[in-house]
């Protein structure tokens, strides 16, 4: 199993076995790709372990370049998975968000790293096909050539040049235009901290987009926004109504979810959910809360990410 995979690797004195060793060797970067392409760790995990199922079956002798082939199985289990996925949100209660991760400092250093795994960014990912999201994965994040890609996801090397052109130009038009710093990010989420905690919405006002949009993620187990609340307005209203409510008894951890700056959100101390955002020109253009239990497993371990 790709769990038992991972500690054969690092415990005990005798040397794993070879296919365990080079599954061990790229497991974070694995993890990486499906959780790119699924925006979900859990179903990432199963992906790995559908991996590591077909990889301990094959002659190594018969494989040239191990990193690729293993990047290959996941691809194309990870586009398999895709699909079912669709059809789960299609009957999903309320607004899907990605699955949150508290992520180590290495993946904050690493800029690109940081942005492509963001809430804001898996979001615009969200926007396009299966097959174009593993190809854009592939090839802007991981930076395989178009041949690798070709044979991961079974498309013709012209076919994939051009779904990766089209991929790209989706999500130029939709991606922040620049990233904001992570000053910026823990200013603008003291800021919300301060509004809900008091309801005092001066400081909070003062960075929110006209047209801001927060999305809210129950999975229909907690309560949550069953839409997208779009606009100042309306928002304020909400936060001052939750304050009133409940803002006596939350507290907010400042931490490192998908490279970003976040809140862990406890209601009398127990984990409630987590806040992020996206920012650009210095505005709140959109707030993510996720509340949903299933999604909340992976904010305090930290997760390993690599390309």
């Amino acid at each position: 199993m790709a769990e038992h995979a991972a500690r054969s690797g690092v415990s005990g004195s005798a040397r794993p076995d070879p296919a365990t060793e080079a599954f061990v060797a790229h497991r974070n970067l694995l993890f990486t790709v499906a959780y790119e392409m699924l925006g979900s760790a859990a179903d990432a995990e199963d992906v790995l372990q559908e991996t590591w199922l077909q990889w301990a079956q094959i002659d190594l002798a018969t494989v040239r370049n191990q990193r690729a082939f293993l990047v290959r199985i996941t691809s194309r289990r990870a586009l398999d998975r895709m699909r079912t996925l669709s059809r789960r949100k299609e009957t999903y209660i309320g607004p899907w968000l990605p699955e949150p991760l508290l992520t180590a400092p290495d993946v904050a250093e690493d800029v690109e790293l940081a942005d492509c795994v963001s809430m804001a960014m898996l979001l615009v990912l969200e926007t396009l096909t299966p097959i174009e999201r593993a190809v854009f994965v592939l090839r802007e994040v991981f930076e395989l050539p178009y041949d690798e890609i070709a044979h991961a996801v079974d498309k013709s090397l012209p076919a994939v040049r051009q779904i990766a052109h089209r991929a790209r130009e989706h999500v130029s038009a939709r991606r922040p235009r620049e990233a904001a710093t992570a000053a910026e990010t823990r200013a603008a989420l003291a800021a919300f901290q301060h509004a809900v905690q008091t309801g005092d919405l001066q400081d909070l006002l003062d960075i929110l987009a006209p047209d801001v949009i927060a999305l809210s993620d129950g999975g229909g187990i907690r309560q949550a926004m069953a839409r997208p609340v779009v606009g100042i307005d309306k928002l304020a209203r909400l936060l001052v109504a939750h304050a009133a409510a409940l803002g006596a008894q939350e507290s907010f951890q400042p931490v490192t979810l998908n490279g970003r700056p976040a809140l862990i959100v406890r209601l009398n101390g127990e984990i409630d959910g987590v806040v992020t955002m996206r920012i650009e020109d210095g505005l709140i253009t959109e707030l993510y809360f996720v509340r949903n239990p299933e999604k909340l497993s992976r904010v305090e371990r930290e997760i390993a990410l690599s390309r």
